[in-house]
C-alpha cells in the first residue's frame, strides 16, 4: 500500500467514526450541531450556565443542574407549526442507538418523563427550554413537530448522558481505531 492509499484509508475511517459518534437526531456538522426533525432542520445547542458558563454541548452534558436547550430553526415553516420537547430517562436498553420505534414501545411514557414542554409555535424561529437535572444518568430528548399543511407529525430522538465523566464506548472505539491505524502506518513507513 502506498502512502497516499494509507492516507485515504485513514480519512475514510475517521469519516466513518465521526458519523458513528453523532447518535440519534443530532449531528455535529462544521462545528455546529444540526437536529433533523423529519424534513426540518434546526441548530441544536445545550448550555449549562451555572457549571460551564457559555460552553456549548451537542450531546452529553458534563454536570447535573440547570441546562438550557436551544433550537434555532433553519426552515421558516418550522416557525409556523407547534413543536414540543420531552426528556425521558433512557429505559430502552438501547443506549445511544435508541430510535423513535423504541420510544413508541414504552407503555407509560409519562412515568419516565422528567421534562415536557407542550407544543408551542415559536414565530421568532428560536425555541428555548430549561430543565434542572437532579440525577446523573442516561436520557433521551424527543422533539416533535407538525407539518404546515397536513396532519403529519415528525420526530427527532437524541440520546444523551448527564454527569457521565466516563468516555463513551464510541469514543474509545474511535481512539482505538486511530491508534491501530497509526501503528499500521508507522510499521508500513518503517518497512519502506
Amino acid at each position: 500500500m502506498t502512502k497516499n492509499n494509507n492516507l485515504s484509508v485513514m480519512l475514510i475511517l475517521m469519516s466513518w467514526a465521526s458519523n458513528c459518534l453523532a447518535g440519534g437526531g443530532v449531528l455535529l456538522s462544521d462545528d455546529s450541531c444540526i437536529m433533523t426533525i423529519g424534513f426540518y432542520e434546526a441548530h441544536f445547542t445545550a448550555y449549562q450556565p451555572d457549571s460551564s458558563g457559555d460552553k456549548q454541548f451537542c450531546e452529553d452534558l458534563e454536570e447535573m443542574g440547570n441546562t438550557i436547550f436551544v433550537l434555532d430553526y433553519l426552515h421558516k415553516s418550522l416557525s409556523e407549526v407547534p413543536v414540543d420537547f420531552r426528556i425521558i430517562k433512557n429505559v430502552t436498553n438501547k443506549g445511544e442507538f435508541v430510535q423513535m420505534g423504541d420510544i413508541m414501545e414504552i407503555q407509560d411514557l409519562d412515568r419516565f418523563t422528567v421534562f415536557y414542554q407542550e407544543p408551542i409555535i415559536k414565530t421568532n424561529a428560536s425555541y428555548t427550554v430549561s430543565h434542572d437535572f437532579i440525577e446523573k444518568g442516561e436520557y433521551v430528548g424527543i422533539v416533535t413537530a407538525g407539518h404546515p399543511t397536513n396532519n403529519n407529525i415528525y420526530s427527532s430522538v437524541f440520546p444523551f448522558s448527564v454527569g457521565a465523566s466516563d468516555l463513551s464506548w464510541s469514543i474509545i472505539v474511535f481512539l482505538g481505531l486511530i491508534l491501530i491505524f497509526g501503528a499500521y502506518l508507522f510499521r508500513m513507513t518503517r518497512s519502506e
